[in-house]
Parts: structure tokens; sequence; C-alpha cells
């Protein structure tokens, strides 16, 4: 299935860059690994775009946040691309005939869960209406466009009060931050989408954010 031309940087940059243009910790040998699905469309009105879905708010843990669809491996999954569709399929009834995977990033780890999470980059070549097919666990489904993502305009940093600090984003009444935001900010720099934006401007975090960050 052929890609996009506009993806091409991207894949051509994540081909040749190691988890250093992700993170700067240092990736354990033991961990829970998981998979997450980063999957870009396009939408004839607005453009590239990336899928995530928003948690409910009811969750005991990641209430509230912004994710890519994805979460921990299944020892049946046949590989860490099979773990990001079999969640995203149960998660916002994607269809994974409809995308093509691209490739993988590096593993990253999340200290505080433990997760040794490998973001899948796809191409969603046939894309169909998706909705929180798990409403328990997902409140809200949503495409954000490249170009809002980028505008210097919805970019800031988040403090947590533990210390940390990183980037965010706010789009479309959502506040995207810490993995989702990290590796997101990561690849509007791959793919050359970037554009100079304040990094002066630093929040708190809203309370209601104030839970372990989630995979996706």
């Amino acid at each position: 299935m052929t890609t996009p031309a506009w993806l091409e940087p991207l894949l051509n940059n994540t081909r040749v860059n190691d988890r250093a243009a992700f993170t700067g910790l240092e990736t354990p040998q033991e961990g829970r690994p998981a998979g997450v699905l980063v999957l870009f469309g396009e939408d004839p009105k607005t453009g590239p775009d990336m899928l995530v879905l928003q948690r409910s708010a009811t969750m005991r843990t990641h209430a509230g946040q912004v994710a890519f669809p994805g979460g921990a491996a299944e020892p049946d999954d046949a590989d860490i691309s099979a773990t990001a569709l079999r969640e995203a399929q149960e998660e916002v009834g994607l269809d994974p005939q409809s995308v093509t995977v691209l490739a993988s990033l590096p593993q990253l780890w999340i200290p505080v869960s433990d997760f040794l999470v490998t973001p899948v980059l796809a191409w969603w070549h046939s894309p169909h209406p998706v909705v929180a097919t798990a409403p328990a666990e997902v409140a809200h489904v949503a495409r954000l466009p490249i170009q809002d993502l980028a505008d210097p305009d919805n970019r800031l940093r988040v403090r947590h009060p533990s210390g940390f600090t990183g980037p965010a984003f706010q789009v479309h009444g959502m506040l995207v931050w810490g993995f989702t935001a990290g590796v997101i900010s990561a690849l509007l720099e791959l793919g050359g989408w970037a554009k100079p934006w304040d990094t002066s401007r630093v929040e708190m975090l809203p309370s209601s954010q104030f839970q372990t960050p989630s995979v996706g």
C-alpha cells in the first residue's frame, strides 16, 4: 500500500534516529512490554492527522488522560505491532485491515509504571468511523490535525507536582501531556512539521491529571 509523500521525511528520519530523539532515559532490560499505535491519517478538509483517545474520567488510573490506542502485550500477540493493533480494535473499533504498519520506534521506558513501550507507526489507508467501544475505559476518540498540533499557540510545557516538566498540547478541548505529548513532539520534529514555539510557557498540570501517565 502506497504511503503519502508527506510521511516520507518522518519515515526516513525515524530509520536513522535512535532512542535519544525520544527520551533521555536509559531503557532497562526488564519491564512490562507494551505497544501503542501511532496512526496517521489524512482528512480531505483538515489534512494529515493522528488518532488519539481520551480515557474515561471514572477510571482508577489514567482518568481523563489523552493517549494513543494501546496497552500491555499478551502472550498470544504475534509481535508488538499485533499488540498495538489488537488494543486499537478493542478500544476504538479500528479495523486492522484498514491499517498499514510502517515502522516501530525505539522501546521507551515509563518509570512510574515500569512499562517498556514500543510506539508503532502506521498509515490509515482506508479510514472508517471509530468510536469508544469500551466506554468504561475510553470516553472520546479524536483525530488531531498535525497542523493544529504544530500550531505554536497550542503548545506549552506542563509541570507535575513531582517536579516533572514536559511538552504539552492544548488542542480540540483536550490537554495532551506526558508520554503521548513527548512522542508527538519528537515526531513533529522528525517529520519536519514543527514550528518555533514559546518553551517558556509553563503551566501547572491540573489536579485532575495527577495520576500515572498512560502508556497510550
